[in-house]
């Protein structure tokens, strides 16, 4: 959830006129941008394909949960009525991927759901309350990368939404200003990078769970989650050292440490 200004563009939809929905070439520079690229690297085109089509929906319903001017609630029904009937750009790509991979409909109602939510819950008390919102916010995009690689299993997706419950901590950790100016405070002084550090190793294991492609992506976003973890909690930024240190963390991902 990013403090960026989408680009809008009026889409006539089946019941209603939505007039501030973020156009396709928006939501994609941003999905592309905000996933780590070596999940990206080791793929082959069709993989590469379907994921960023799972990543543009998710990108889209949080700019329309977060960023665009007038009725989001409605936006965002829109929004689930398309994945039955696809309208919008990144619906349609997303409808192929649907039909082509067989995916679940629940993970990508839950990501609708995270937003609605984000537009009555505004602050979370406990950690707890984060997790439970983590379900609905992140776990439905590893589940789903888990389905388009055909190993989705309740072992593996236990596994990998706790990988995604860190990643999303550490992404709110971030974001704590930008989140606090939209009224929102999703972590407080709770000890967020442990418990996002925690969430990241009980999940690891998915890695020794996998083989091949799937293997390497996964490896990509546990590698990722840890050095992005480390830069914020020692203040450095990103350079030489920072992708020597992705380097030896993606390796120690791979053979599962």
């Amino acid at each position: 959830m990013t403090g960026h200004t989408p680009t809008v563009e009026t889409i006539p939809t089946g019941e209603a006129t939505v007039d501030a929905m973020p156009n396709r070439e928006a939501v994609m520079i941003q999905a592309r941008e905000e996933n780590f690229p070596v999940a990206l690297w080791v793929l082959g085109p069709r993989t590469r394909r379907h994921l960023q089509a799972i990543y543009g929906f998710a990108r889209l319903v949080d700019d329309i949960g977060d960023e665009v001017v007038g009725d989001r609630r409605a936006m965002l029904d829109q929004i689930e009525r398309e994945l039955d009937a696809p309208v919008h750009p990144v619906m349609r790509t997303l409808a192929a991927t649907i039909s082509e991979c067989a995916l679940p409909r629940d993970p990508f109602l839950r990501l609708i759901e995270a937003n609605r939510r984000d537009q009555v819950m505004t602050r979370y008390e406990s950690f707890d309350q984060l997790l439970e919102y983590c379900q609905l916010s992140a776990a439905p995009v590893g589940e789903l990368v888990l389905h388009v690689f055909g190993r989705a299993t309740p072992e593996r997706i236990a596994l990998s939404d706790k990988l995604c419950a860190g990643l999303q901590v550490f992404e709110h950790l971030q974001d704590v200003d930008e989140d606090r100016a939209r009224g929102r405070v999703y972590i407080g002084d709770s000890g967020g990078a442990a418990h996002a550090r925690a969430l990241l190793n009980e999940g690891a294991p998915l890695v020794r769970l996998l083989r091949g492609r799937a293997r390497l992506a996964v490896a990509g976003f546990l590698a990722g989650g840890r050095v992005a973890l480390d830069a914020l909690e020692s203040g450095a930024g990103a350079g030489l050292r920072h992708r020597r240190r992705f380097a030896e963390a993606y390796l120690r991902a791979v053979i599962g440490r």
